[in-house]
């Protein structure tokens, strides 16, 4: 096996794996996330980076590699530091990929870039989740229409004439019919009933005052996945004077939150495309801090 799939293989038990003389690979678990504009479900996930200055041998990967090719801690340890000549050769023309764990480059000052794997979640208590989109559903809503009102006092008053009349005519005529035996008043109350129904059946409303229409902006938060670090506070008001002193010169700084060593982070600045963050970052080496780093938090 190489040393990449040991390294592939601790990084599933402990958050800190580091390869001698090169460099150590530190996991961040971020907790599950629903993305709002996709719909889609993304469960908690051990997030890889990668720092350099990490490079003191802590015996984990050697002692790893010895036990598992039943060989002693001295030959294990010239099989890393053979794979880290390979790896600093490799990194120079192409960059170099590391199975399941992501891709080591160079920027235009000589600074390591890393860009951690999508295809492989190191928390064990996930196991077997994956992401999920669940497809919204549309609702038909009817549109409400407006009462209509009466155009005028004018038409209120005939209409309601008409319908008190149609009470006195239907009354008058049950009482004829059982009272009186006369056709000619029999069919002079039926052919008044009719003259009024067609009335009340003709009548015309009008809306004079409809309700206005209510038009309603909403805007949706672009998520900005990739943050350029300026660094770690255990104090949250160090943290604060960073991102003012950063203001001060011009970037959009911004406190991200705690990692899970409960240090304060700070961003420079945060952006939406990755080619963008990684220039960026290499103009905050240049210009104003060569510790920078991007730590991308997916909006999964």
């Amino acid at each position: 096996m190489t040393v990449a799939n040991y390294i592939h293989d601790l990084l599933y038990r402990h958050d800190c794996v580091i390869v001698p003389n090169f460099g150590g690979f530190i996991t961040n678990t971020i907790g599950a996330k629903i993305h709002e504009a996709t719909h889609t479900f993304y469960p908690p996930t051990k997030q890889v980076s990668f720092n350099t200055h990490l490079k003191h041998n802590d015996g984990l990967l050697v002692n790893y590699i010895a036990k598992v090719e039943n060989v002693s801690f001295d030959i294990a340890s010239k099989k890393v530091a053979t794979t880290v000549l390979n790896w600093r050769k490799d990194i120079q023309s192409s960059g170099v990929v590391l199975d399941s764990i992501g891709q080591l480059i160079l920027d235009d000052n000589g600074q390591y870039l890393f860009e951690p794997s999508q295809d492989v979640n190191y928390l064990s208590n996930a196991f077997g989740l994956a992401p999920y989109t669940n497809v919204p559903v549309e609702r038909y809503q009817q549109k409400v229409v407006p009462m209509v009102a009466a155009s005028s006092k004018s038409k209120i008053s005939a209409l309601v004439k008409y319908a008190a009349t149609a009470a006195i005519v239907l009354t008058l005529g049950t009482v004829g019919w059982n009272g009186y035996q006369n056709n000619l008043e029999q069919k002079e109350i039926a052919k008044e009933q009719k003259e009024l129904e067609n009335k009340i059946q003709n009548a015309t409303f009008v809306i004079s005052n409809p309700l206005p229409t209510i038009n309603l902006n909403v805007t949706k938060e672009v998520a900005k996945p990739y943050h350029v670090i300026a660094g770690s506070f255990q104090f949250i008001e160090n943290a604060e004077k960073k991102v003012n002193q950063l203001k001060a010169k011009g970037f959009n700084a911004a406190i991200l939150g705690k990692n899970k060593w409960g240090l304060t982070q700070v961003a420079f600045e945060s952006f939406t495309d990755r080619s963008e963050a990684f220039k960026n970052l290499a103009a905050i080496r240049k210009s104003d801090s060569k510790d920078a780093w991007i730590l991308i938090k997916r909006f999964q």
